[in-house]
């Protein structure tokens, strides 16, 4: 889950049990962070990739890239 409007996060937060923490991170998150989920499990991540590499030009999904 990445960033949400605050009626759209707590409307998910009470549907996916998101904690008051863990739903700070999806909480004005920027671009490559915010939540994953993996079975009742959920991990908060950010993802800093390289701008300058043929892998982030053909995973990117900005078109100003």
């Amino acid at each position: 889950m990445l960033n949400q409007a605050g009626g759209d996060r707590q409307i998910l937060a009470k549907q996916l049990n998101i904690s008051p923490h863990q739903l700070s991170y999806v909480t004005n998150s920027g671009a490559g962070e915010g939540l994953i989920f993996y079975g009742n499990v959920i991990i908060p991540f950010v993802d800093k990739f390289p701008k300058d590499t043929g892998l982030y030009r053909i995973m990117t999904t900005k078109f100003s890239d």
